[in-house]
């Protein structure tokens, strides 16, 4: 296998047409030209130049031949050296980011992007929707880089995350639902059926819900179990219910649905962006950094991984 250094001395002779203003060029001494040289060509089994002493070095036919060739092999090398210096920069290389509806909407996920990109146009970001549970795993298993999730008290072994957002709590209901035209109080609520986006685990908004109903003082009536918000603010607007939900989907244009706020009630939620905090590409932790700063945080997480779950 050929190597980049012979290569360099070749092409410098034939470029340079003599040994000593090669040497010069490369920076070192004849005699170790002359040796690199000969390697080569016992490793091709030719004889590359005619070195003569009162006259300029030529080049044989096959020397001839390999000099277009190797001026090509090494610029590939170059390439090669550039581009593996600047995926270990981050400024190359692809990262699959996770991301909740509300990322979206809130416009962290977009300001997010658009930081990012300015500072690293060369890198692809492929973005996949997908709920808090399935990032969690596909973070754990590697599938994901980063996601934007609801935070968790404890996450799987291996992922990260930091607080980049958060969002007060509203009531969606539908245009015609009497709540709509009055004052939403926490006892107005106690008679309502509730519609509650849930992923098959104790946490999430249906936590939310009970926290609200232990204020008011009252078993909230959780009447139907929904995939993703979308479908909840989809039955709310038909009439089957109300929606506990972020203000940010107020984004969302649905024609037949009111958000009112809840007198006496503050109630917010958390947007995280969650990594894997080992292995992460250079490309993957500057993003990170990006939503940790649009987040209004001073500075990145520590890419630590976390504790175990018990």
């Amino acid at each position: 296998m050929l190597e980049s250094l012979p290569l360099r001395c070749f092409v410098a002779v034939a470029e340079e047409r003599h040994f000593g203003r090669a040497a010069e060029r490369l920076q070192i001494a004849q005699s170790a030209l002359s040796r690199q040289i000969q390697a080569l060509e016992r490793a091709l089994g030719a004889r590359l130049l005619n070195r003569a002493r009162r006259s300029a070095v030529t080049l044989t036919e096959a020397g001839a031949a390999l000099l277009d060739e190797a001026r090509l092999a090494l610029q590939q090398i170059a390439r090669a050296e550039t581009t593996a210096r600047r995926a270990a920069r981050g400024e190359l290389g692809r990262i699959e980011v996770g991301y909740v509806v509300s990322a979206a909407l809130s416009g962290v996920l977009p300001r997010t992007l658009e930081r990012f990109r300015a500072a690293h146009p060369d890198v692809q970001v492929a973005l996949v929707p997908m709920e808090t549970p399935r990032q969690l795993e596909a973070l754990r298993a590697g599938l994901l880089d980063v996601g934007f999730l609801r935070p968790r008290p404890a996450y799987p072994a291996g992922v990260g995350a930091s607080i980049v957002h958060r969002d007060s709590l509203m009531l969606a209901v539908a245009a015609g639902h009497p709540l709509a035209r009055r004052r939403v109080t926490l006892t107005a609520l106690a008679r309502e059926a509730c519609i509650v986006p849930q992923f098959d685990e104790s946490a999430g908004f249906a936590e939310q819900l009970a926290a609200l109903g232990a204020r008011g003082g009252f078993e909230p009536r959780i009447a139907h179990r929904v995939r993703d918000f979308i479908a909840a603010l989809a039955m709310a607007a038909a009439g089957y219910g109300v929606v506990l939900a972020p203000a940010s989907l107020a984004a969302i244009h649905f024609g037949n649905i009111v958000y009112r706020n809840i007198e006496g009630y503050a109630g917010s939620v958390e947007l995280a962006v969650a990594y894997r905090s080992s292995a992460l590409s250079a490309s993957a932790q500057q993003f990170v950094e990006a939503a940790v700063v649009v987040g209004g945080g001073r500075q990145a997480p520590t890419l630590q991984p976390p504790a175990r779950d018990k």
